[in-house]
């Protein structure tokens, strides 16, 4: 099993480019490559340099790749759509022009990938995690946002070799496992593949184990997550939404929390996964000062575990 690891930018409290608590983007590469990381996700749209000479340049000073950039935006309305093409485009052109994360051997689409999430729907947004209360897409909008993303999958892989990978998203209108069922009837695995997230899986309900076997044959790419419970218990009592939880450290470094990684890795071990996986912690940037502590301790508990 061939397993490469990188982070994002999210671990940095990096989620919103127009927050005025951003972390320099010089401290996050500089940070991942001193954990011992070396490939990073985008982050969002404009917080790295959206001149590619630059980025590259910044890239290589700190021997670190892109594995990935993402598309985190509302996929439902139609007013929007023109704004997500572009994003598209800016994102894929960019990643077809810096250095990119190492291709895998495996059986699932190699890096680079564009991860697609929607999100923007205030109300989901705010129960998340709540399947019985949260409230669903109408037949209309839901197919307005396959078709969408439909396009923009089209789009980063034909015109860019970029690998389109759909990531259910908790506060998204992709969150949920009847939601992920029809996901994965409505997109053929050859328009886009799959990046779960085993933090969102269990902000769902789902368990994340099984649900890696049980989708295995569509993932490209993983994110890896934990998931402090105590803390997620009280976001869902409270009806906080997504990144309000975040700021209250609902996301912990790898092995602090309730997600069983040894049994992640005996079942990508046993399916034989050859591709890469980011670990991701959500934060208040205003919570920066442990980033590194936190990036690093994630990394070294995998592989303690045999990453």
């Amino acid at each position: 099993m061939t397993i490469h690891i990188a982070n994002a930018p999210c671990s940095w409290g990096v989620d919103d480019p127009k927050n005025p608590f951003l972390p320099p983007w010089e401290k996050v590469l500089k940070e991942a490559s001193q954990a011992g990381y070396r490939s990073i996700e985008l982050g969002p749209w404009s917080f790295l340099p959206t001149d590619s000479q630059q980025l590259t340049a910044a890239l290589n000073q700190y021997q670190l790749s892109l594995v990935a950039g993402t598309i985190f935006d509302d996929l439902v309305s139609e007013a929007n759509f023109d704004n997500i093409v572009t994003l598209t485009h800016n994102i894929c052109r960019t990643l077809s022009a810096v250095p990119t994360a190492a291709k895998t051997s495996g059986d699932n689409a190699p890096a680079p990938y564009l991860v697609i999430i929607d999100f923007g729907n205030a109300e989901r947004a705010r129960l998340a995690g709540q399947y019985d209360k949260a409230p669903r897409l109408s037949d209309a909008d839901w197919q307005r946002m396959m078709k969408h993303i439909t396009t923009i999958s089209k789009i980063a892989q034909q015109e860019y070799g970029v690998r389109p990978v759909i990531h259910p998203h908790a506060g998204g209108c992709i969150e949920f496992a009847d939601e992920l069922e029809k996901l994965v009837a409505d997109i053929p695995h050859q328009i886009a593949g799959l990046c779960l997230d085993t933090g969102h899986l269990y902000y769902a309900g789902m368990d994340p184990v099984a649900s890696l076997d049980h989708y295995f044959s569509r993932i490209d790419y993983l994110h890896f997550k934990d998931v402090n419970h105590q803390v997620f218990e009280k976001a869902v009592q409270q009806e906080l939404d997504f990144f309000t939880a975040c700021a209250e450290g609902v996301m912990c470094p790898l092995g602090e929390g309730a997600i069983d990684y040894p049994a992640v890795r005996a079942l990508l071990s046993e399916r034989a996964y050859q591709g890469w996986i980011t670990i991701e912690q959500e934060r208040d940037p205003r919570n920066v000062a442990t980033s590194l502590r936190d990036v690093t301790a994630s990394l070294n508990y995998l592989h303690s575990v045999g990453f």
